[in-house]
């Protein structure tokens, strides 16, 4: 796209952007909830947006699944894929006190003790309910600052209206392709991480069972608890039927493995995807089912790996 046409295109995107976020900023949060939900079943209903990608995915996670239930899934992925948008929205413009009574901390305990062994924390989420929340969310439980690692939007002047919503709550974002002197820098100081790790990592990352399909995973957070010993802990928000949530925090035990070498890093991954699996089985409609999670699982089943990635295999 040439330069005047992107011009044009990141304003267009940007102005649209700019009427949502005025709608989300108006509406009550139940009600930003039920609109979402609302503009997820039209997207469903009425466009093919990766809805090929959608199902496909629960075709190869759910496969003893009937074909109506698959469908009732993925509609819920879509109805939750639209509330997460409008109650990002409705946050932005709402006080953390209001922003708190939304989210019902179960166990926070989880979180405030490993943090205080004194090492340091990487929080580690997903695409799981309302992820917006989640910086909001690990701050009301540990009461830190936190930096945070992110994917950049390719638009970016909506880049940046998202980037300072999520550091209002004592929060530093860093580039993902910039991240490991800032992460290394911070686990130094025993601070905090908060990254989400669900989405394909690149051919060169390690492949690991996930939902029966070998996946290209991210090491970074497993690599970086390993080096540094900070805890690492997960953190998924479910949804109530009033439309609140349920902050339910687990620590990633890695206590018996005392090296950081290759071996303990695929591990240790393994054990955190096992945790993301286990609760995106309890709620399958609460996670990104869009996102084409094993869009290189065809070239690791070609026989196309280096050695690290068949060492991975044969351990899985």
């Amino acid at each position: 796209m040439n330069a005047p046409r992107r011009y044009v295109k990141t304003w267009i995107e940007y102005l649209g952007f700019l009427v949502v976020r005025a709608i989300g900023a108006v509406l009550p949060f139940r009600l930003a909830g039920g609109v979402g939900s609302l503009l997820g079943w039209f997207v469903f209903r009425c466009t093919p947006i990766r809805k090929r990608v959608t199902m496909e995915n629960l075709n190869f996670a759910f496969p003893e699944l009937p074909a109506r239930d698959r469908a009732q899934i993925a509609k819920g992925a879509y109805r939750n894929y639209g509330r997460a948008i409008l109650e990002m929205l409705w946050e932005w413009s709402a006080s953390a006190t209001r922003i708190r009574s939304v989210i019902h901390l179960v166990n926070p305990e989880i979180a405030v003790d490993a943090f205080r062994r004194g090492n340091g924390a990487i929080i580690l989420s997903a695409h799981f309910g309302s992820w917006e929340f989640l910086l909001a969310t690990s701050y009301f439980a540990l009461q830190e600052p936190m930096t945070v690692i992110v994917q950049r939007q390719r638009n970016r002047k909506i880049d940046a209206l998202v980037d300072r919503n999520r550091s209002r709550f004592d929060a530093h974002t860093v580039d993902m392709g910039q991240a490991i002197r800032e992460v290394l820098r911070t686990l130094k100081e025993k601070g905090v991480i908060f990254l989400l790790g669900d989405q394909s990592g690149s051919k060169e990352s390690i492949f690991l069972p996930f939902f029966g399909r070998p996946a290209a995973t991210h090491r970074g957070a497993a690599a970086f608890a390993l080096r540094s010993r900070a805890a690492l802990i997960m953190v998924f928000l479910v949804r109530r039927a009033d439309g609140t949530y349920d902050a339910h925090f687990e620590e990633v035990g890695f206590a018996d493995l005392k090296e950081s070498n290759e071996q303990n890093i695929i591990e240790l991954t393994r054990r955190h995807m096992a945790v993301l699996e286990r609760h995106i089985r309890a709620h399958p409609d609460h996670w990104l089912w869009m996102h084409k999670r094993w869009k290189h699982t065809a070239y690791f089943e070609s026989g196309s790996v280096n050695r690290q990635q068949e060492s991975a295999r044969a351990q899985a």
